[in-house]
């Protein structure tokens, strides 16, 4: 099993900047994607940002050039700097890791919430 603890979000006005960390913990894993998703009320949950084990990352449209993530594998975290916040960023966010833990398996953070005033 792979816990995930999140940290960063909170509340800033638009055009400001929040910076979200994910970290992983648990025994005997190999970490592949690591990324971040927003759920809206009543709706699905988003891919917002991911970053593969090479480093390769993709974007949803909306916030390219604006958001950018990152890991650090020596600490098993994903990081979202989240740049030129604007309204429409809120939401609560997820941090979603694919680890090896005897075959492939999807994990999720508990989400931390994102207010962003107008």
């Amino acid at each position: 099993q792979v816990q995930l603890v999140e940290s960063g979000g909170g509340l800033v006005q638009a055009g400001g900047s929040l910076r979200l960390s994910c970290t992983a913990s648990g025994r005997r894993f190999s970490i592949n994607t690591m990324g971040w998703y927003r759920q809206d009320p009543g709706k699905q949950r988003e891919l917002v940002a991911r970053i593969t084990n090479g480093g390769l990352t993709n974007y949803a449209d909306s916030v390219k050039g604006r958001f950018t993530i990152s890991r650090d594998d020596a600490k098993n975290t994903v990081y979202l700097q989240m740049n030129t916040l604007k309204p429409e960023d809120a939401g609560v966010y997820f941090c979603n890791v694919n680890a090896w833990v005897g075959g492939y398996q999807n994990y999720w953070g508990q989400g931390t919430q994102v207010t962003v005033s107008s």
